[in-house]
């Protein structure tokens, strides 16, 4: 797992901004925006917790919050409703088969899932909660996922980058750079690279491997 790397995106970003009121009477084309325009798209907050606002909220309000708003489509737990995201359990389930990626089990920091929360959900009412409806279904999803196990927990700005995620460690930053392009551009074996070729694995996880003695159905003309 790694890192997507920001920078290019940010300096993207920074290029337009600085571009745009000089576009904008160089072609005629729109207008600078404004400070409170600006403010208003500016919602996003980050590992370090820089752009939280300011706010507060408990794990029960959050359960109340979170049974109106959200259960509908994930569940009173959580626990996802038909094919809408499963957003709790999964712990210790990464490496098997069958890998359920949810809030507990897989996301690296808690300001993704407030970042989230804050500016696509709900899913027909996106941006419509206040900050202390977002802190209390950040801290009601904690709880479900038993990343904090008091129930009179209250999360907020000040103590919000005391909570770990549980798999935070297992996300790395991208190298691959350095650790597999390298081998990549190596000129390819055409021929004679191993000296013993051996089947490891079949693909039976899937049912397509005939087991010995199948005889194929049908014929080939």
């Amino acid at each position: 797992m790694s890192r997507f790397p920001k920078a290019a995106l940010l300096a993207a970003g920074i290029q337009l901004a600085l571009l745009s009121p000089v576009l904008a009477g160089q072609f005629n084309l729109g207008r600078e925006a404004t400070p409170e325009e600006v403010a208003a798209w500016d919602i996003d907050v980050r590992p370090d917790g820089q752009g939280l606002p300011e706010g507060r909220g408990t794990v029960a309000q959050g359960e109340e919050i979170f049974a109106e708003k959200c259960a509908a489509c994930h569940g009173d737990f959580g626990e996802g409703v038909d094919r809408w995201p499963v957003l709790a359990g999964g712990q210790g389930s990464l490496k098997s088969e069958n890998p359920v990626k949810t809030i507990g089990s897989y996301w690296p920091y808690l300001s993704t899932v407030f970042d989230y929360i804050n500016r696509a959900m709900p899913f027909t009412e996106a941006k419509s909660l206040e900050p202390d409806e977002v802190y209390a279904i950040t801290a009601y999803l904690l709880y479900v996922n038993d990343v904090v196990t008091d129930e009179d927990f209250e999360l907020s700005k000040e103590n919000f980058l005391t909570v770990e995620m549980p798999n935070t460690d297992n996300f790395y930053m991208d190298d691959r750079e350095t650790t597999e392009l390298a081998d990549r551009r190596k000129e390819p074996c055409m021929e004679n690279c191993k000296g013993e070729v051996k089947i490891t694995k079949r693909a039976a996880i899937i049912d397509v491997t005939p087991e010995e003695g199948d005889e194929p159905s049908g014929s080939l003309e």
